[in-house]
C-alpha cells in the first residue's frame, strides 16, 4: 500500500495539472488529427520522457532541501515574489502581447516516427514551469508526512506524474475531435487559468510562511 500512495498522488497531481488546454495537449491533438494516431502517440511518449526527466529533477531537488528548514522558508520566499509575477504577468501582460501577434494555424509536418518523438521532446522541453511546481509539491508532502520520499517512493512518484500526463495526452488525442468547438474558450482565457493557479500558489505558500 505504501508504492501505490505515491503513483496515485503523482498520477492525480499530474493528471489535474496537465488537463487545462495547452502548447503540448492541442498539439498532440492536431498532431493525431493530421497524421494519426501512431505518430500522436510518439509525439505523446517524447513528451513524457521529458516530463519524466523534469520531474525525476524536481523531486531529488526537493527531498535534498527538505532536510534544510532554513533553506524552506527562503526558496518559499522567492517562490511567492516568482509566482506572484507570473500571476501578474499571465493577467495583464500575456493577454496583450497575443493580441499583438498574428493569427496563424501552427502547421504541423511530421515525416517520421523519429520526427513525432522529437517533437513532443522538444516542445515538452521548453515548458520550464513543470520544475518549480513539482518542487513545491514535494516539498509540501515531505513536510506534511505524506509521502516518505524514499528511493523507491521518489522513483513511483514520479512514473505516477509521467502517468498523468500521458494520460492527458491520450484523451486529447482520442477526444479532441469531439469537444474541439469547447477548448475555444480555454485557449482564450488560458492566460487567466494559469494567472489563477500561479496565484493561489503564491497565496498558500505566504500563509504557510507567516505560520511558521
Amino acid at each position: 500500500m505504501q508504492h501505490i500512495v505515491p503513483v496515485v498522488l503523482g498520477f492525480l497531481i499530474s493528471f489535474l495539472a496537465t488537463l487545462l488546454p495547452g502548447l503540448l495537449n492541442i498539439t498532440a491533438a492536431k498532431v493525431s488529427l493530421k497524421e494519426g494516431r501512431k505518430s500522436a502517440g510518439l509525439f505523446a511518449m517524447g513528451a513524457a520522457t521529458v516530463v519524466f526527466i523534469q520531474a525525476y529533477i524536481a523531486v531529488s531537488f526537493a527531498r535534498i532541501i527538505s532536510r534544510n528548514h532554513e533553506l524552506i522558508l527562503e526558496l518559499q520566499q522567492i517562490g511567492v515574489c516568482i509566482f506572484a509575477l507570473l500571476t501578474f504577468y499571465f493577467f495583464f501582460f500575456a493577454k496583450r502581447k497575443e493580441k499583438k501577434k498574428k493569427k496563424k494555424d501552427v502547421e504541423i509536418k511530421v515525416r517520421s516516427k523519429v520526427g513525432s518523438y522529437l517533437m513532443g521532446a522538444m516542445l515538452s522541453a521548453l515548458n520550464f514551469f513543470p520544475i518549480p511546481f513539482y518542487v513545491f509539491v514535494t516539498v509540501s508532502f515531505s513536510r506534511g508526512k505524506v509521502i516518505d520520499f524514499s528511493t523507491i517512493n521518489t522513483f513511483l512518484f514520479v512514473v505516477g506524474i509521467v502517468l498523468g500526463a500521458y494520460a492527458v495526452f491520450y484523451l486529447y488525442i482520442a477526444f479532441f475531435k469531439k469537444f474541439e468547438h469547447k477548448t475555444d474558450f480555454f485557449m482564450r482565457n488560458v492566460n487567466y487559468f494559469i494567472g489563477s493557479i500561479t496565484g493561489i500558489v503564491a497565496i498558500i505558500t505566504l500563509i504557510k510562511i507567516l505560520r511558521n
